[in-house]
């Protein structure tokens, strides 16, 4: 059991990378994809189910754990791992990105951000310091530093100015911080779609220093093209023996795309959001399950997926369940699209491991081309 967070890269495919990220809780296999526990938990999912779908660690998130149950609750009741039943990492966001989103009800100012919970109107103020207390309190792996994420398209001015107070928080949050062994504080690269501003914000977050290093301030609805064009330079900036994180990204090309350009760790609410409504990933795109032609199909989801939806249940059974808005609607189509989304993971860390990483994309761009099964 290390009692240290370290980064052990152990394999590049081009820019492709697989490696470990190892803490006190337990290791991380990378290129990894987080589930997201919003609010403590990955929705229509146990904590076990989770685990057994392959995941090493999970997202929490620090804005809706500070206004229910508060910070302090949880720390009381023995932190996030224990209060939520889940042993391995968590990394959790700085709160930044939600206050932000929250547009009529936040006021911001060089000490931070003063907002109204979305909850019940009262008055809170976040700043770097009060984020760092927070995700101390929860008592995450994986601490963010508060960053504003500014909403494109916005001009390089806008966009410079808040590059630069991020930059600022940044090293307020570093400070804040301290000295935490076993405990990794990323700081968040920003600059828009704008590469002198990318590398501006890369070169400041590398003289503070920090144990990993995230593209923030993408998948913000600039487009994939976009989002690509910056991953082509960005995760270059960052130092190569740390771990990059790409911030809430999303459908499986942007993951294969973002892995293909250096990336180590995504996170995103997508398999579980989708897996409510009926969306579900396989191998040979999404799948409708809300689809009429799926009604009296007796056949599995994907024949190939080994999750409990596909080794257990029909797709006729699937759609009259998530028809009849059933529970357990929710909890297996959440379950398929997890278990799909780790083994996307692992079929790219073993094919990076051996040098086919071209070999895994073309695959898998084709596999998807080439679409669902035809109807009965």
């Amino acid at each position: 059991m290390t009692q240290k967070f370290t980064f052990d890269l152990q394999a590049t495919d081009g820019q492709a990378r697989t490696g470990v990220i190892s803490t006190p809780r337990g290791d991380i296999r990378t290129p990894a994809f987080m589930p997201v526990g919003t609010a403590a938990t990955v929705k229509a999912m146990l904590p076990e189910s989770v685990a057994a779908t392959g995941a090493d660690i999970l997202l929490g998130n620090t804005y809706h754990l500070m206004l229910r149950p508060t910070a302090e609750r949880i720390d009381r009741l023995g932190g996030l791992h224990k209060f939520m039943n889940w042993d391995k990492p968590i990394l959790t966001d700085s709160g930044g990105f939600q206050v932000m989103s929250l547009a009529g009800l936040r006021k911001m100012s060089e000490e931070g951000v003063k907002f109204s919970s979305h909850i019940d109107g009262s008055k809170h103020m976040l700043t770097p310091e009060r984020s760092m207390e927070i995700q101390k309190l929860l008592g995450s792996d994986i601490v963010m530093c508060f960053d504003e994420c500014p909403a494109l398209p916005a001009t390089d001015a806008e966009v410079s100015k808040s590059m630069q107070m991020s930059m600022r928080w940044a090293q307020r949050s570093r400070d804040a911080f301290g000295d935490r062994p076993g405990h990794a504080l990323f700081g968040i690269q920003q600059g828009g779609v704008t590469q002198d501003l990318r590398a501006e914000s890369a070169e400041k977050l590398r003289e503070i220093g920090f144990d990993g290093y995230a593209v923030g301030g993408l998948a913000v609805g600039e487009g994939q093209e976009a989002m690509f064009g910056v991953l082509d330079y960005a995760p270059d900036m960052l130092p190569t023996d740390r771990p990059r994180y790409l911030m809430g990204v999303g459908k499986p090309d942007d993951i294969v795309g973002a892995v293909a350009r250096g990336i180590d760790m995504m996170d995103c609410v997508l398999p579980s959001r989708s897996g409510r409504t009926g969306q579900l990933f396989t191998r040979n795109g999404v799948i409708n399950i809300k689809n009429a032609r799926h009604a009296d199909d007796p056949r599995p989801l994907d024949e190939a997926c080994t999750c409990p939806a596909c080794s257990n249940y029909s797709r006729a059974y699937l759609h009259h369940v998530f028809r009849s808005q059933e529970m357990i609607s929710g909890m297996l189509l959440t379950w398929h699209n997890l278990h799909y989304f780790q083994e996307l993971m692992s079929d790219m860390r073993a094919a990076i491991a051996v040098g086919a990483f071209e070999a895994f994309q073309k695959k898998f761009h084709e596999d998807r081309a080439a679409g669902d099964i035809e109807p009965l």
